[in-house]
């Protein structure tokens, strides 16, 4: 999923143009090869998005790893549609229930799976489930709407997941998702964020490509900086 000792973007849509996704996604091809994809219902988070039928439309015009964030509340009944859709991962979240299940089904699916928890859900929630899956996505804003800032008091579980992770010795990916900019990334990449999901600082910028080049070597310098610096 990501090379040891990488990190990654992963623009997400929720920020670009709904008219002009297909051009949106061309704009940070030579950046990154990972899109996020918000998907919403309206029941699980308080906002609506897209659905499988928009995501496969757009991979016919995409070659990027589709990063399908579901806050939805019954994520096993789309599962399916969202691989037939294109959708290279699935992330459910702990707090919909049945974790063990959704990510057996994703498996057989061939769906690369990712769990995701908000941002007061506590590490114990997503700890069991840590081996099973390619990636844990710590909300560091409350799902919902994109433009949010960074809460800095999710920092502490990020570092957690880092922690236990290495300890296990597996490949588990850290991504985290909300007010992710050059400033935040430093931050969330130090605490052990290896995917960075940026919305706003991406495709609110005129350049979006090179946003997303700028947030990605903000988080390796501030983890070449910590590395040199040695153990605090």
């Amino acid at each position: 999923m990501l090379a040891p000792g990488d990190v990654q973007v992963a623009p997400s849509i929720l920020a670009a143009d709904f008219g002009n996704l297909a051009a949106a996604a061309g704009e940070v091809a030579t950046a990154t090869e990972w899109l996020h994809v918000d998907v919403m219902d309206g029941h699980f988070v308080p906002n609506i998005t897209i659905g499988p039928p928009v995501v496969a439309s757009l991979r016919r015009h995409s070659g990027a790893r589709f990063d399908c964030h579901l806050m939805i509340s019954e994520p096993a009944r789309y599962l399916e549609a969202f691989k037939d859709a294109g959708a290279t991962s699935v992330t459910v979240h702990v707090e919909v229930g049945g974790t063990g299940a959704l990510v057996a089904t994703a498996r057989r699916l061939g769906l690369e799976v990712g769990i995701a928890c908000n941002p007061d859900t506590p590490f114990e929630a997503v700890e069991p489930f840590l081996a099973d899956v390619d990636l844990v996505l710590a909300m560091t804003v409350f799902p919902g709407f994109g433009g949010q800032s960074f809460m800095v008091e999710v920092l502490p579980k990020i570092a957690r997941l880092r922690a236990a992770i290495d300890g296990l010795g597996i490949e588990t990916v850290v991504e985290v998702d909300g007010g992710i900019d050059e400033t935040t990334a430093r931050s969330a990449a130090v605490a052990g964020a290896r995917l960075l999901v940026a919305g706003s600082a991406v495709f609110g910028d005129p350049r979006p490509w090179e946003a997303v080049e700028r947030i990605r070597g903000s988080a390796l310098r501030a983890i070449a900086e910590g590395a040199a610096r040695g153990p605090s």
